[in-house]
C-alpha cells in the first residue's frame, strides 16, 4: 500500500506554527523565514488551517482537527526510531560548537558513571544539526534565546556564553536530564576549584 503523504517539511511547518500559534516563532525554530512557513502550510497542505483574529494567529476547525493526528504521528515516529537503538544502552548524540574545549566536559568520567548511556560527540555542530536530528542536544555559544528549546547556561556570568540546548519536547528525557545534571555539577566543581586558586595581581594582562 502506498500512503498519500504531504511533504515532511510542510507537516513540520504546520506542527511548529500550531504549537507556537506564530509563523515567526515556528520559522525561528525551523531556521527558515516566516513567509516560508506560511507558504509551506498553504501550498503543500491545500486547506486553510490558520486564520487571523484581531492580529492573533489561530487554528481553523480543520487545523484543530488535523493537529492531534500530526503530533501523534511525529511521536510515533520518534518512539519507533528510539526502539532502533541497541538494547541495554540509550544513544545520546551531543553536538558541540567548534571552539569548545571538550576537556571541560570530563566525558570519560561521565561514561564511566553512566554505563547505560552511549554518548557520542559531534564537533563542530550548531543549531542546524539539532534541528535536523543529527544531535539530541547541543552545546552552543551565544545568548541562549531559542523559542521551542530549553537553554541552560553552562558558565557563570551574563551576555555571551556557552549553553546546553535541547528541544522542549525531549529536554526531560532521562538521558538528557542525566547529562544536564552531570554538567551542572561538574561545572560548579570546576568553578569552585578555579576560584580557590591563587591569582596574580598587577601583572600585565591580568
Amino acid at each position: 500500500m502506498t500512503y498519500a503523504l504531504p511533504p515532511l517539511n510542510a507537516l513540520r511547518a504546520f506542527e511548529a506554527a500550531a504549537r507556537h500559534l506564530s509563523f515567526k516563532l515556528a520559522a525561528h525554530e525551523l531556521h527558515v523565514t516566516a513567509a516560508a512557513v506560511g507558504q509551506q502550510v498553504k501550498a503543500r497542505l491545500g486547506v486553510p488551517l490558520f486564520e487571523r483574529l484581531h492580529k492573533q494567529l489561530i487554528l481553523t476547525a480543520a487545523g484543530q482537527a488535523y493537529l492531534p493526528g500530526v503530533s501523534e504521528g511525529f511521536r510515533q515516529i520518534a518512539d519507533a526510531t528510539a526502539r532502533l537503538k541497541p538494547s541495554g544502552a540509550v544513544l545520546l548524540q551531543l553536538g558541540v560548537h567548534g571552539s569548545f574545549d571538550l576537556r571541560r566536559l570530563a566525558l570519560a568520567e561521565f561514561r564511566s558513571a553512566h554505563a547505560d548511556i552511549g554518548l557520542r560527540v559531534l564537533q563542530p555542530a550548531g543549531l542546524h544539526e539539532l534541528v535536523e536530528g543529527k544531535a539530541d542536544l547541543l552545546i552552543a555559544r551565544g545568548l541562549g534565546h531559542h523559542p521551542g528549546y530549553r537553554c541552560d547556561r553552562i558558565n557563570e556570568g551574563s551576555g555571551l556564553g556557552d549553553w546546553l540546548i535541547a528541544p522542549e519536547g525531549t529536554a526531560d528525557c532521562p538521558e538528557i536530564v542525566s547529562f544536564r545534571e552531570w554538567l551542572r555539577a561538574f561545572s560548579a566543581e570546576t568553578s569552585r576549584a578555579s576560584r580557590s586558586r591563587p591569582r596574580l595581581v598587577g601583572t600585565v594582562g591580568s
